[in-house]
């Protein structure tokens, strides 16, 4: 079984075949522990029943990406298992592949990515220009973090176990 792990946003979001559980507004690095041993036991789940985790690496929060990636780190070396990197443009582009994916960043421009265009900042002018070039766009309802779990597989099964590092697609704060 493979957990999934998204805390890209305000709050955390967890997946295990096909039950999700999302709390919003929680302060993240205390309820994460905790969120997923509850949300294991409801599901009658042991922890050396899992055999990989999922985790969103970006974009999103700075900080809850780095969190989020560092507990899922912590969880895989203590059960001995892999932690699989997903981006949040895999998992639209994977259900919707000729998509052009535009993400609200809450400041003003937008992420995106398509099939042929690497994860990027654009303003809204640009976004509208480029999104025309594509048959549908999407970003505006959020995924489904199940979706993900297809992905995750198929990583594993390839053998493309690549670290899991946030996806930064500008500078922190602290950086400018």
């Amino acid at each position: 079984m493979i957990l999934i792990i998204n805390t890209s946003g305000n709050g955390i979001e967890l997946a295990i075949n096909d039950k999700v559980f999302k709390i919003e507004n929680t302060k993240q690095s205390i309820a994460l522990p905790s969120t997923v041993m509850d949300f294991l036991q409801q599901n009658h789940i042991n922890m050396s029943d899992l055999s990989g985790i999922g985790v969103i690496v970006g974009p999103g929060s700075f900080t809850g990406i780095r969190m989020g990636i560092a507990y899922a780190k912590g969880l895989g070396i203590g059960l001995k298992i892999p932690v699989i990197p997903v981006n949040i443009f895999e998992i639209y582009l994977h259900k919707t592949p000729d998509a052009f994916v535009a993400l609200d960043s809450g400041r003003g421009d937008f992420f995106v990515a398509a099939h042929d265009i690497e994860p990027c900042v654009m303003d809204i002018d640009t976004v509208e220009t480029e999104q025309m070039k594509y048959p549908r766009t999407v970003g505006h309802i959020p995924f489904d973090l199940r979706d993900a779990r297809e992905i995750i597989e198929n990583k594993i099964k390839s053998g493309d176990l690549q670290p899991a590092i946030p996806m930064y697609l500008r500078p922190s704060y602290a950086e400018k």
